[in-house]
């Protein structure tokens, strides 16, 4: 177990600040990390844990909140402290007391403000995870060869790794190859992303305000964080009006969706096997119709 006393004592270091004693809760959380509140009388911080080789993980974690709290546009945990006491790697950041869902104009125009923020190139500083797979973030001035190698193309090798279907890896391998047929009238921007929006990671605080978290940032198509928005869920009519006002969205947004959401379907097909997989064929297959094969 974490050893709460020399975890405060190493808060208290970054913050120069006095806590005292502090009272540690167990929250449910993901399936990845073990999850805290960490109480102390006039303060409360979020800790999430884990093995000590998956300190990486949680420094990624770190530099994708910093550059969303840097853009500003919308409200994320403020991270205080990263680390290993050489058995267990740690996050420690601000405890917000999530309330619901945000009202989804305000959302959508809080997140368009972030997609607003932009780059030269594709990717992102550091590598991190989606869920707990390595996701690569390699720069790239071409988006298409930026999907192809590092997220359709990198799902696929993996499942080949899991002994996927040859015929779902030889229909992935010819979408990959295709993939330029959705992109002949689009050139996407390097918006910066949160990169794993489902409904679980994102929220409102006490005032209202959205708050997202346990980002997989990088910078890329702004479409594709509304697509995983929509993949477990839909934000509804009044978020995507509200947002359109703020960033235009493309009239091939409703094709490519289904072509970003792959990546996640794929994702979970190797982490979770169960009928993603089935999913996915499913999903490779109606795009590949749609480039007339």
């Amino acid at each position: 177990m974490m050893d709460w006393q020399a975890l405060g004592a190493r808060l208290e270091q970054a913050l120069q600040k006095k806590l005292g004693a502090a009272q540690a809760t167990a929250m449910a959380g993901g399936d990845i990390n073990q999850a805290f509140r960490l109480d102390y009388a006039d303060a409360r911080f979020f800790v999430k844990i884990n093995r000590t080789a998956l300190l990486p993980m949680f420094t990624a974690e770190r530099a994708g909140l910093e550059a969303l709290r840097e853009s500003a546009a919308i409200r994320v945990p403020e991270v205080y402290l990263t680390g290993s006491d050489g058995e267990r790697a740690y996050i420690v950041m601000e405890y917000i007391e999530l309330t619901g869902r945000p009202a989804p104009e305000v959302f959508a125009q809080q997140l368009a403000a972030l997609h607003a923020i932009t780059h030269r190139r594709f990717g992102f500083p550091v590598n991190n995870t989606i869920g707990s797979t390595p996701q690569v973030n390699s720069p790239s001035d071409n988006w298409i060869e930026f999907w192809q190698q590092h997220r359709l193309g990198y799902q696929l090798e993996l499942g080949a790794r899991q002994g996927f279907d040859h015929a779902l890896l030889d229909a992935g391998e010819k979408l990959n190859d295709r993939l330029a047929e959705f992109f002949r009238d689009y050139s996407p921007l390097p918006s910066l992303l949160h990169g794993d929006l489902w409904g679980g990671n994102q929220g409102a605080d006490e005032l209202g305000n959205p708050v997202i978290y346990d980002p997989a940032c990088y910078f890329g198509d702004h479409e594709a964080d509304l697509a995983m928005m929509e993949l477990f869920g839909h934000p509804g009519e009044r978020f995507f009006a509200a947002y359109a006002e703020r960033f235009p969205i493309d009239a091939g947004y409703a094709q490519r969706r289904d072509l970003y959401n792959l990546y996640h379907v794929l994702n979970h097909a190797n982490l979770f096997g169960g009928g993603y997989a089935a999913q996915a064929r499913r999903m490779i297959e109606s795009l590949l119709a749609q480039t007339g094969d």
